[in-house]
């Protein structure tokens, strides 16, 4: 496949350009934690936060759309006074392994360190060895003990420091 040029786009959460991510990311969840957590419950998860807190002032919600479609997406929303929470993190399956989800956090570093944020502050859960993987990989620290068996934490915390802009 060739890859087309790639927007970004700030948009609030209820915007149609937004819901296939969070489909396939619900669906997603359900697959990998209905059996922990109860079938169901990936809905409660992405309904758990008001949609305002990911929009100005203290938030936002971006998605990476090619040709049109929307291929990868994240939001945050404030966690603390400098601090901001990532979360919905998320590449379509039909798009992995491109580096999608790497510019969806640059991007998201970027948005939040304009909005005054000195810090990030993100979970992901204990069956998603790839994102645990790419926070390592980009400067995250992780908050729980990278050694402990996989499944034995209910969740795994990260944290980062962004860099002053100039």
């Amino acid at each position: 496949m060739i890859a087309g040029t790639i927007s970004v786009l700030s948009l609030p959460l209820d915007d149609p350009r937004v819901r296939p991510l969070l489909d396939e990311l619900a669906t997603e969840y359900e697959s990998r934690y209905a059996d922990l957590f109860g079938a169901g419950n990936a809905a409660r998860e992405l309904a758990k936060h008001p949609p305002g807190e990911f929009a100005a002032p203290g938030g936002a919600l971006l998605i990476l759309q090619e040709d049109g479609e929307s291929v990868a997406g994240g939001a945050f929303r404030r966690h603390g006074p400098h601090t901001a929470e990532f979360k919905r993190i998320w590449t379509h399956s039909n798009h992995r392994r491109r580096g999608l989800a790497r510019r969806v956090l640059q991007e998201l570093e970027t948005r939040a360190a304009n909005m005054g944020y000195t810090r990030v502050y993100l979970t992901t859960g204990p069956r998603q060895p790839e994102a645990r993987a790419l926070y390592l990989a980009t400067g995250y620290e992780a908050l729980f003990d990278v050694d402990a068996p996989p499944g034995t934490l209910p969740f795994l915390a990260f944290a980062k420091e962004l860099q002053p802009l100039p």
